[in-house]
């Protein structure tokens, strides 16, 4: 191919990737939107909350590639869901830690049950060493850690 033939988007890794990725969240995106009105953003600042424990928000920034005006508005959102309460840093007082009340920890072990199935289904039919290379393949593109 020369720089001057014209691109396919059907044949655009990012593309494709962004395509397959909405496609195959739209599922789950129902589930966790109809059972407690949250967004994708929600879901993944609960996700790493409910993952890792206490964080302050520029961590779950750094590990969920979010903007960071996009986690502060999920928190606000779950902290009004009272499925979040922040603490204060005493030792810096610009920093608060995040920390799931009771009802986020258990709406957290609904929705990871229901990733769990759903990763299950879609992982059905893919052979273990297929699935393993595109795990790493797609793990090394999103520079994910181990």
């Amino acid at each position: 191919m020369s720089v001057d033939d014209d691109i396919e988007m059907k044949d655009f890794l990012p593309y494709l990737l962004n395509q397959a990725g909405e496609e195959i969240s739209m599922e789950f995106q129902r589930v966790y939107k109809e059972r407690y009105g949250m967004l994708r953003t929600d879901w993944r600042v609960l996700f790493h909350l409910g993952r890792y424990g206490d964080l302050i928000s520029s961590e779950i920034v750094r590990r969920s590639k979010l903007h960071k005006t996009k986690v502060s508005r999920a928190v606000s959102r779950l902290e009004t869901k009272r499925f979040l309460v922040r603490r204060e840093v005493p030792q810096d007082r610009r920093q608060e830690v995040l920390s799931l009340t009771p009802a986020g920890r258990a709406a957290y072990r609904d929705l990871s049950v229901v990733a769990q199935e759903y990763n299950q289904r879609l992982w059905q039919g893919i052979d273990p060493e297929d699935r393993a290379r595109i795990t790493r393949f797609l793990a090394d593109l999103a520079k994910l850690e181990g």
